[in-house]
């Protein structure tokens, strides 16, 4: 196919496709978010945080359940993991909160859904819960006491990150809906998000519309798929976590990519090995490494491959066993990458639009500036400080001691950014 367009044709087909893949799911997107941003907001995290210190059923259960009413950023979760390590959640339920927050998350399944199909999206459930099984049941094979133990006190050295404060207004749930204040924390929750993980959304779609302009007979060099059973599932689950950690590309932005690699002639395994890795990508390999040193990222790395890749093969046994793998025709091109029309989806982009537009409408209303980090964050919740009559509006307390510290730096720092802003509007 590339061979049969010049470099601007492949380039227009590329930019096109990935434009057609994100608007047959946004609307998924944009409501997925905002359910996961209600859940994050409105649902109390405190009491379960401190029921995840042991290594037993009961700790990982609680670590999974609050990691699947988390964010599916897979940079948010492996901060939030380490916050919980820190403060002494075993490395079992670090983990099974990891899991849980980038498989069993609202948006995930339904861009899945919507992509390839209702089968993947609980393929995807039921496999975050196999790994988080196997992860617990395995994990001593690779991670002794003594080298958590050093891992943790690791972590206690490295930097905090940037965490919201919640308003900590009790409310009961009709209360909640008619409160200005509870939406804000949903729109700032939803806002956290989306700045954390439009680059990988954008770059997944970027990566599926110019992947499929390679053609189907490109993926039929890297797929066995006329072998005998079970070869070629084998092979799939093997590399698909390979394409995964190579493409760079975690979370809902592994999506596009998945859908693609379907229609390439990838098993249902494979499919759903690569979706699974999206915790094992070079760049966050890199942050575990920060976090946790060495032999610990090298451990852990090698112990989610193997669940990865076990859980796959699991699932796909239980999901053939039941009937359940799609066997018809593999969706073409013309199905994943969809077209503009007057259809339902077009009302269903419009209510994304609407959803997106107003929460975000919402932080600017009532949002202010973190002068430290230039996080943008709630006036009516953030950490404070006075200075010549004037308030400053802080993330979190470190922000604010950082800037007490020495005020002068960042507020020549933001008269710098606001003298190149206005060189900029006036070019």
């Amino acid at each position: 196919m590339v061979g049969g367009m010049g470099v601007l044709g492949v380039i227009w087909h590329g930019l096109r496709d990935s434009f057609l893949m994100a608007w047959e799911v946004w609307w998924a997107l944009a409501l997925g978010f905002a359910i996961s941003a209600i859940v994050q907001a409105w649902v109390p995290r405190e009491r379960i945080e401190g029921l995840m210190s042991g290594s037993g059923a009961r700790s990982v259960g609680w670590a999974t359940g609050l990691g699947a009413a988390s964010s599916s950023c897979s940079y948010a979760a492996i901060a939030i993991e380490k916050s919980l390590f820190q403060k002494g959640a075993s490395a079992a339920s670090a983990l099974a909160f990891q899991f849980a927050s980038t498989n069993l998350v609202w948006e995930l399944g339904l861009v899945l859904w919507v992509l390839i199909g209702w089968q993947f999206t609980a393929a995807e459930y039921v496999g975050g819960i196999v790994m988080v099984v196997l992860m617990t049941l395995l994990l001593r094979l690779f991670v002794s006491p003594r080298l958590e133990r050093q891992a943790r006190e690791h972590a206690i050295q490295a930097d905090t990150g940037h965490q919201h404060h919640a308003s900590g207004t009790q409310l009961d749930w009709r209360e909640r809906l008619t409160s200005i204040e509870a939406w804000s924390d949903v729109a700032y929750n939803f806002r956290g998000d989306w700045e954390m993980l439009w680059k990988e959304i954008t770059l997944g779609f970027l990566l599926a519309g110019f992947i499929a302009q390679l053609g189907n007979g490109f993926f039929e060099s890297l797929f066995i798929r006329h072998a005998p059973a079970p070869l070629p599932t084998i092979e799939n689950v093997i590399i698909g976590p390979v394409i995964a950690v190579l493409s760079f590309v975690c979370s809902v932005g592994n999506v596009p990519l998945a859908a693609v690699l379907w229609s390439g002639g990838i098993s249902f395994a494979g499919v759903l090995a690569f979706l699974f890795a999206d915790l094992i990508v070079i760049p966050i390999l890199l942050i575990y490494r920060k976090y946790y040193g060495g032999r610990f990222t090298v451990r852990i790395t090698a112990l989610m491959f193997v669940t990865m890749v076990i859980a796959a093969l699991i699932v796909d046994a239980i999901f053939s066993a039941l009937g359940l793998i799609p066997t018809g025709p593999r969706p073409t091109r013309a199905d994943i990458f969809s077209s503009i029309a007057v259809n339902y989806k077009l009302a269903l982009n419009v209510m994304g639009v609407a959803i997106f537009a107003g929460l975000f409408w919402l932080t600017a209303r009532r949002g202010a500036i973190d002068p430290v980090c230039g996080m943008k964050v709630d006036r009516a919740t953030a950490v404070t400080s006075e200075l010549a009559g004037q308030t400053f509006y802080f993330c979190a307390d470190r922000c604010r001691d950082a800037f007490e510290a020495d005020p002068e730096k960042y507020l020549a720092d933001a008269a710098h950014g606001q003298r190149l802003n206005a060189a900029h509007a006036h070019h």
